[in-house]
């Protein structure tokens, strides 16, 4: 693999889960990594809850909005190195066909923008999430990806995935 990376976090609303992992990695991941964020369905509104944790990180969120998945697949995009999918709907969907076929990994995360309680338990959720997100893209960043083939990435990517089993919320 080469030096500089393109990822993008699919999500079906792209209000929570993947704009809080896009601002990880463009942070974390600098200068080798460019991250991107859409949906399958956006909502058209990051949630406040997604920027405040953000803010708390002290990670920029200039910029961050909500995008269709189809902005990725137009001639003239990023080309993408790999597109992560973080929650099941958009991982059971159909997805674009992504130009020069993207190393692809589902990493599960449970949806705080559906959380319901007090605003504490809410904050919670989104807390969660972002702490989930930080980890998998963590082991990303500590891959030796010039030196793994693809079939070795693809099962590190997996593995990632796998890492902190989501919490479920009763």
């Amino acid at each position: 693999m080469q030096g500089h990376y393109n990822a993008l976090f699919l999500c079906t609303g792209n209000s929570a889960r993947s704009i809080m992992a896009e601002a990880i990695l463009n942070s974390k991941g600098r200068p080798n990594f460019t991250a991107y964020s859409a949906g399958s369905h956006p909502s058209g509104t990051v949630r406040p809850e997604a920027l405040r944790q953000l803010e708390m990180a002290h990670l920029p969120i200039d910029g961050l909005r909500c995008k269709a998945w189809d902005e990725f697949s137009l001639p003239g995009s990023p080309k993408l190195d790999f597109v992560f999918t973080v929650c099941d709907n958009a991982a059971k969907e159909v997805c674009p066909i992504w130009p020069g076929q993207p190393m692809t990994a589902h990493w599960g995360v449970p949806d705080p923008a559906a959380a319901h309680g007090t605003e504490a338990e809410v904050e919670r959720a989104f807390r969660e999430a972002f702490f989930i997100l930080e980890r998998r893209i963590s082991l990303l960043l500590s891959l030796p990806l010039k030196t793994l083939d693809s079939l070795a990435l693809k099962r590190e990517l997996d593995n990632i995935g796998q890492t902190m089993a989501p919490v479920t919320h009763e």
